[in-house]
């Protein structure tokens, strides 16, 4: 009985903990890089691999996707675009999962599912799976 309790408390905790860990950062996203023309969206003068790197840092994304020079971090119900900046560095944008997955469907559409098909719930490939 004392085991059945330890189990269901510890898988309480898990589940507890990660709902809100696959939130989008956008605030600190806002907070840490320069806003940007156009809507949500921010720049960087480090490499598109840093600064996706720092941002799954900071909040662990469901799945990542690599596409040349081109991140996306895969969040609950978002997309954080991380791609070349046209003088340099990187432009960061966010977008909700199925206008993000429109709009970058070369990149993801193969790789994660069509929103309404288990678009927020689906967490992609395992270990290894991010296409580097």
């Amino acid at each position: 009985m004392g085991l059945l309790v330890a189990l269901l408390m510890t898988g309480t905790l898990l589940t507890g903990c990660g709902s809100s860990g696959n939130d989008v950062p956008r605030s600190w996203i806002a907070a840490t890089y320069d806003s940007a023309p156009g809507y949500n969206a921010w720049t960087s003068g480090r490499p598109p691999a840093a600064v996706a790197g720092e941002i799954a840092g900071h909040r662990s994304p469901r799945a990542r996707r690599n596409s040349a020079n081109r991140h996306y971090l895969r969040y609950r119900d978002h997309i954080v675009a991380v791609t070349p900046g046209l003088r340099g560095g990187s432009r960061i944008e966010i977008e909700t999962y199925r206008r993000g997955h429109q709009r970058w469907h070369s990149d993801v559409g193969s790789y994660w599912p069509a929103p309404g098909r288990g678009g927020s719930g689906y967490r992609g490939g395992g270990p290894g799976s991010g296409g580097k």
